[in-house]
């Protein structure tokens, strides 16, 4: 039974989608319907979580507008994702970053991943 159910799931899940996690900085592309108009939106921010698997797969970006913290849920394999590319990795120690919604300016810098 499970293995149908996959095997479902598998169809409609997205395979264009870079690899990325907690710590990285995107920009998430999303297409926006506005009355008969479409149009592509950029959000540019920080992953502070990536949960689930398989089609219910999500991640929150968080970023800092007019000095106002902003957090987006994204579903990972939603059609309105246009694009997202990970801008630069961060160097975390942990997979749920919300300590970075009390933290502002310097605090709430994440240092970048070096690769040998």
């Amino acid at each position: 039974m499970d293995n149908t159910i996959d095997l479902l799931e598998k169809e409609h899940m997205r395979a264009d989608l870079p690899d990325f996690r907690a710590g990285d900085t995107v920009e998430v592309h999303v297409r926006i319907v506005e009355g008969d108009k479409e149009r592509i939106q950029v959000f540019k921010g920080v992953v502070i979580r990536k949960r689930g698997s398989n089609t219910g797969a999500s991640f929150t970006v968080r970023k800092i507008s007019y000095e106002i913290g902003v957090e987006r849920t994204f579903p990972l394999h939603s059609p309105s994702i246009n694009e997202v590319r990970v801008i630069s990795q961060g160097r975390v120690r942990r997979g749920r970053l919300y300590y970075l919604r009390t933290r502002f300016g310097k605090k709430a810098r994440i240092k970048e991943r070096q690769f040998a």
